[in-house]
């Protein structure tokens, strides 16, 4: 593929990181199956402890929700106040957690527990963050430039600051301005750009955001964001007519920012 000019007025890159800057793969096939294999160990573990006790409260916020909307919900109460039957509350929790991930569901809650265990694995080393060759140099020719980098994923903060900062290529946190997540809004709406453009000070046009999936672009476009559609290994196949519509790049190295030096 050409290589793609950016909009002079860009001031603010956003970049999305599951098919953007890591590969699916990755979260496919190591992230997903920690917390299959850990959650049950990690919650007896840390069941007692305050972070824990938020977390699972949260998912208790989330199951009520559900259930307001009538969406299928394996669990109907998740209660930790009560303790004469520890096991069988984490096996409420596990349920639930288990069926939001097999539903792919993207809710805060979720990622919140997901992203207190990833720090676990990360920490102890069983894990790094795997990102794409051409990501590294790419953003520190970027914040060369003058450019500000943000990251918006359905992971959460904590979620993306672990794997930035124990990726292959060492902590490279500092390449990085802030972090978006779903606390904010949900990807494919429009109001999250809105919600993203006005905390970091910039007008939308300003900012050009970097997905590899198309409802998530027609939402930044619809709130006035530049946008290009990633397209590697493993991304999901686009349509003549989003190859068409949208600006696409194999490569962050493709990227260039007119005006620029």
């Amino acid at each position: 593929m050409a290589t793609i000019s950016i909009p002079a007025c860009t001031s603010a890159l956003l970049l999305d990181i599951e098919g953007t800057t890591t590969p699916i793969t990755f979260v496919k096939d190591i992230l997903f199956p920690y917390i299959r294999e850990h959650l049950e160990e990690y919650l007896s573990t840390h069941w007692e402890e305050d972070e824990c006790k938020q977390d699972v409260h949260l998912l208790k916020k989330q199951i009520e929700e559900d259930m307001r909307q009538h969406r299928s919900c394996p669990v109907h109460t998740v209660d930790q106040t009560v303790h004469t039957d520890e096991e069988k509350a984490i096996r409420e929790v596990m349920d639930n957690v288990l069926w939001q991930m097999a539903a792919d569901r993207k809710s805060t809650a979720l990622k919140q527990l997901q992203g207190h265990m990833w720090r676990s694995a990360y920490s102890s080393g069983r894990i790094k963050g795997e990102v794409y060759q051409d990501v590294i140099p790419s953003l520190k020719r970027w914040r060369e430039q003058g450019l500000k980098v943000y990251i918006y994923s359905s992971g959460s903060v904590e979620a993306q600051k672990l794997l930035f900062g124990y990726s292959e290529e060492g902590d490279v946190l500092d390449l990085l301005d802030g972090h978006f997540d779903t606390s904010i809004g949900a990807k494919v709406e429009r109001k999250s750009y809105e919600r993203i453009a006005e905390r970091i000070g910039f007008q939308p046009e300003e900012i050009t955001f970097l997905t590899d999936v198309t409802r998530e672009a027609k939402a930044a476009e619809e709130a006035g964001v530049n946008v290009v559609v990633v397209v590697r290994s493993g991304n999901m196949e686009l349509t003549d007519d989003e190859r068409s519509h949208y600006s696409l790049v194999t490569s962050f190295s493709q990227l260039e920012v007119t005006g620029r030096v």
